[in-house]
């Protein structure tokens, strides 16, 4: 009998190891590879408290910056594959594995769990600037063209350098910043003639008539700003980008936690209160399955190579 009992005892042990322990059981860090207070760090906190919400443990934003971001998307590569240590970045992690010359991570270290939310980069003036895209590419024919960006790399200014060096065919030189604000303020104030930034960096000066939008690189107009035209509608087909924010996995995670994480996120970005928020910040949401965002960076890789490739982009 008692051998009975013990045997029962440990077939009952071995079945309850073999269950999957309920995620999350403590405290999970979100690193996002920037300063606070931008884009990706906004979106990141506002995950933050839906899952710590919905999923009864504490969420906490860990803003790892440095390398243009590779410092801390390089950690989370590092970091156990067991779901509390999660990656908030932008579409400068597939830029970077071609831009810098040792990034301290491949791809193939992350699972991508969602792409959160996308936003087209644009091309804005002084409201004393150019009227058009066109325009200022037609006075800018004889003695090029001066633009500033965000940095060195970044998603704007490989946009810019693609669109007015290899698609337009302008002398340009580059004036990179330390960030979207002082980009923005440049341009604003004509420091600069023209400034190619992320939308969410442009948008409230845009609404408030500091700044002119020239073109947006979205496939279609932003409803936001429904005057400024694509720069497919300048002249130049099939041309469009994003800055997109996502959420990613250390390779090796369990699909489990992949898919709690994915259904979280689809979830929040379904409520019209979600939508409205990401929209106020320049943002449209995405949303979609794991495999699908997998296929989506895959092709993103390859786009951004080409054009670091055909720009001769280098990183700061």
């Amino acid at each position: 009998m008692r051998a009975l009992l013990l045997a029962a005892l440990l077939a009952a042990s071995a079945a309850a190891l073999a269950q999957p322990q309920p995620y999350p059981t403590r405290a999970v860090r979100i690193i996002v590879p920037f300063a606070p207070g931008g884009p990706t760090d906004t979106v990141a906190r506002v995950l933050a408290q839906r899952f710590s919400e919905r999923l009864g443990q504490q969420f906490v934003v860990d803003n790892r910056t440095g390398a243009g971001g590779n410092v801390g998307v390089a950690a989370v590569a590092k970091a156990p594959p067991d779901g509390y240590t999660v990656l908030v970045t932008s579409t400068s992690l597939v830029v970077n594995v071609t831009l810098s010359a040792s990034p301290g991570y491949e791809m193939r270290e992350f699972a991508p769990v969602v792409n959160v939310a996308w936003s087209p980069n644009m091309i804005v003036t002084a409201p004393s600037g150019a009227q058009s895209l066109l325009s200022l590419i037609a006075a800018s024919r004889a003695g090029g063209l001066t633009y500033g960006s965000p940095g060195a790399g970044t998603t704007p200014h490989l946009t810019a350098e693609y669109l007015f060096k290899n698609l337009a065919g302008l002398k340009v030189m580059h004036v990179p910043y330390k960030g979207a604000a002082p980009a923005v303020a440049a341009g604003m104030t004509g420091e600069v003639p023209v400034v190619a930034v992320a939308l969410a960096a442009a948008l409230p000066l845009l609404k408030g008539g500091r700044l002119r939008g020239l073109a947006v690189t979205s496939e279609q107009r932003v409803a936001t700003i429904p005057d400024v035209p694509t720069v497919q509608e300048s002249g130049f087909p099939g041309f469009q980008d994003y800055t997109w924010i996502g959420v990613f996995l250390p390779a090796g995670t369990p699909q489990i936690i992949v898919a709690r994480l994915n259904g979280e996120t689809n979830a929040f970005l379904g409520r019209p209160d979600a939508r409205e928020r990401l929209e106020g910040l320049g943002f449209e949401p995405v949303g979609g399955t794991p495999a699908r965002f997998a296929a989506y960076l895959d092709a993103e890789v390859t786009k951004w190579a080409q054009v670091v490739r055909e720009t001769g982009a280098k990183a700061e």
